[in-house]
């Protein structure tokens, strides 16, 4: 009799646990949960690499920048790529979320910049990307102008 009732429960709960429900992978409404779905995450905006001046009056002489670690430096560039003189050294702060535009304050690097010739001699720059294009201002012989420079 205990051997009856022993197997009658054992029956038992062997229909409650699998008789309940659908497998352990199947969500509430049927579905599969094997491959979680998840929102694909956007990375934050990659600005390192080569620029070049797109909006140069002239084909041979234009400023270039390169963006790479937490710096960035451009240099003017003449005698169709010959020729190069800094312009700038600074500091390059990348952005921490993914976003279309972005702005930073970049400080110069006056161990470098001292001594060139054609370099700024602004303290601070502002770098701005918006739609594919980095600008920022540069002034020469009492003239100020916008750069403009797409990835190369």
């Amino acid at each position: 009799m205990k051997r009856m009732l022993m197997m009658a429960l054992c029956g038992t709960l062997a229909l409650f646990l699998f008789g309940c429900g659908g497998s352990p992978s199947s969500g509430s409404d049927g579905s599969s949960s094997d491959a979680p779905q998840q929102e694909e995450q956007k990375k934050p905006l990659d600005l390192t690499g080569e620029w070049k001046q797109v909006n140069s009056k002239s084909e041979d002489s234009y400023q270039e920048a390169t963006i790479q670690g937490n710096v960035i430096e451009i240099n003017w560039v003449s005698d169709g790529g010959d020729t190069k003189s800094l312009y700038w050294s600074g500091t390059y702060e990348a952005p921490t979320e993914a976003t279309e535009n972005y702005t930073w304050d970049s400080v110069n690097d006056t161990s470098k910049t001292a001594k060139a010739l054609l370099a700024s001699g602004d303290e601070t720059k502002t770098f701005t990307y918006e739609n594919g294009v980095l600008s920022y201002e540069a002034s020469a012989l009492g003239t100020t102008t916008t750069v403009k420079m797409e990835r190369q």
